[in-house]
């Protein structure tokens, strides 16, 4: 018992320094934030003109949704490289059935679309947790299969745009009270930030998934319901995905079986790990998450403004990508040398 008390007391000090480290982090975030804004300020003076904060505000959403289950994944010591496929496979599926039934509710679609995401994510959940498989490989493996779904279900064919309902599409193009510069899409993925800050941090569940990622063995002699929350996990990531799927084909008003979602999950990933969650588990914050999310939604539409290829957005998440790890890395030396002394 007194092993178990000493385990617990040092994964306690671990979470405090953990918790100021991810203020630091989050603070780092915004700085970066506004140095690429001003830098974008002075190659295009009106870079923040209404039409780029719209945009960039649009570009969020479908991020911001995904990023907080996959930031949940993160912070049990997993990874879901599928959601980009999940997302395809529940846009395509609720695409077709409001392409063949014009009259479909798009409130019980959207339902519908989470579902789907839901089921997919619990085979991920289900393999990783009771057949233990790794999560990278489970995830490889599904991101594969799911997107064959795709096209199998689909025939390859997409979604054309006059087969999106209209009300749907108006989702990202006006908001409460008629206004456009934040649409009902932003106002979808703030909803989700806050229920997912409330799960964290007010729920046993929530508060299951930092202890199995701060320390596996203590929270199962804890007995913390390891399997359960990480199948728990993965399904709510699956959930996020199919949400997104509902809010992809609002925002671009068609679905397509090779283009929706795919490397979708090399940005949300980008996002989190940006956002100062701990790639080694542990640590992470709503807050941090939504900010990594701005900050890839403004950098994304600066490249673009600044007339930047496409093709060098990928360099840069990438680059941001090994930059946050890095520092991860560095933090959880630090936390070593306070915790341990050594």
């Amino acid at each position: 018992m007194a092993t178990i008390n000493g385990v617990l007391q040092s994964q306690r000090r671990t979470n405090n320094l953990a918790t100021q480290l991810s203020r630091f982090r989050e603070l780092g975030i915004v700085l970066f934030l506004v140095l690429v804004i001003v830098g974008a300020l002075a190659v295009e003076p009106g870079f923040l003109n209404p039409f780029n904060i719209r945009s960039i505000l649009l570009w969020v959403p479908l991020l911001m949704v995904i990023a907080m289950g996959e930031m949940m994944v993160i912070i049990t010591r997993g990874i879901d490289v599928s959601v980009g496929s999940t997302l395809g496979f529940a846009g395509i599926v609720v695409g077709m059935i409001f392409r063949d039934y014009p009259d479909f509710n798009i409130y019980l679609g959207t339902v519908l679309g989470i579902l789907l995401g839901a089921m997919l994510g619990a085979v991920n959940g289900a393999l990783i947790a009771w057949v233990r498989v790794p999560p990278i490989i489970t995830t490889l493996g599904t991101l594969s299969a799911f997107r064959g779904l795709v096209f199998i279900v689909s025939g390859g064919r997409q979604v054309d745009p006059n087969h999106v309902p209209t009300a749907l599409i108006r989702w990202s193009q006006i908001g409460p009270f008629g206004i456009q510069l934040v649409p009902w899409a932003v106002i979808i993925a703030a909803i989700v930030a806050v229920l997912a800050h409330l799960f964290l941090h007010f729920t046993k569940s929530g508060r299951n998934v930092y202890a199995i990622g701060g320390n596996p063995d203590a929270a199962q002699l804890r007995g913390i319901p390891v399997k359960i929350t990480t199948f728990l996990v993965y399904a709510i990531t699956g959930a996020m995905a199919g949400l997104a799927g509902i809010l992809y084909a609002s925002r671009f008003g068609f679905v397509n079986p090779g283009e929706t979602g795919v490397g979708f999950e090399l940005t949300v990933i980008a996002a989190v790990v940006i956002g100062g969650t701990n790639v080694f588990g542990g640590s992470g914050t709503v807050l941090g998450v939504a900010l990594g999310c701005l900050l890839l939604g403004t950098i994304n539409v600066a490249l673009a403004v600044l007339g930047i290829a496409a093709t060098w957005q990928l360099a840069v998440y990438g680059f941001v990508i090994l930059l946050a790890v890095t520092v991860d890395a560095i933090i959880q030396r630090e936390l070593r040398r306070a915790t341990t002394g050594e």
